[in-house]
């Protein structure tokens, strides 16, 4: 492996976890020494790149806006599309618009040979005609950590109505699914976006950040926080 490309690999590494990686870690990825990787950290750091930590503690990227993007191999193009194009297939109008801007713009960027990844992608999701209601309100919400009242029938036809802190919304088992804090519990709820009949934003924000509520209710939920995006 040349130099520079082991320099994009370890930016890739970095740019890829949240939170400070150790040298031993990279080490191991790139196949190089201990020693190495203090040496092209190093090489970074000169460069311009803010690569903050040290021995024994990790490393962490703060910035690197003033290097190009790194380019998608064949394979991540191939995933993005995927992900993008079944976002176009299962969303509101205005997320599948998104999504379609998105694919356009990487289309734009990417050389010649791997555009075709993108035309004729061999990776297809299916047809999905449902148009999902109240996604673009419910998205508003959760973006800007805004109440909301929400009336619900549950599986045995009980309607109900809540005040609720939307935090995430999930797609589950072919249905999506608003998490969000309950008022009326006092506790994290799931409902299926299916099974609302009226989703109404309020002005009124929530108190806790988003971020705090989500981490809260993975925990609960079991659901592990991994340190890579």
């Amino acid at each position: 492996m040349s130099r520079t490309k082991r320099l994009l690999e370890l930016l890739e590494i970095l740019r890829a976890h949240r939170y400070p990686v150790t040298a031993s870690t990279i080490s191991e990825r790139l196949s190089v020494s201990v020693r190495t990787v203090y040496r092209d950290i190093s090489e970074l750091q000169q460069q311009g790149v803010r690569i903050e930590g040290g021995a024994g503690i990790g490393y962490i990227i703060k910035s690197d806006y003033h290097l190009p993007p790194l380019m998608f191999s064949a394979h991540e193009i191939n995933a993005l599309t995927l992900g993008l194009n079944w976002v176009c297939q299962n969303t509101d109008t205005d997320f599948k618009k998104i999504a379609k801007n998105a694919i356009a713009k990487i289309h734009a960027v990417i050389p010649d040979n791997l555009r075709e990844h993108i035309e004729y992608q061999s990776l297809i999701t299916g047809p999905d005609n449902t148009e999902e209601k109240f996604f673009c309100d419910i998205r508003h919400s959760i973006n800007t950590c805004s109440k909301a009242k929400l009336r619900y029938i549950d599986k045995k036809s009980t309607v109900s109505s809540r005040t609720i802190w939307p935090i995430a919304l999930a797609y589950m088992d072919s249905c999506w699914l608003l998490v969000g804090w309950c008022e009326m519990r006092n506790d994290f709820r799931h409902f299926r976006t299916d099974r609302i009949l009226d989703f109404s934003p309020m002005d009124a924000r929530y108190d806790e950040r988003r971020s705090v509520l989500l981490n809260r209710w993975r925990k609960a939920e079991g659901i592990s926080i991994g340190q890579e995006y």
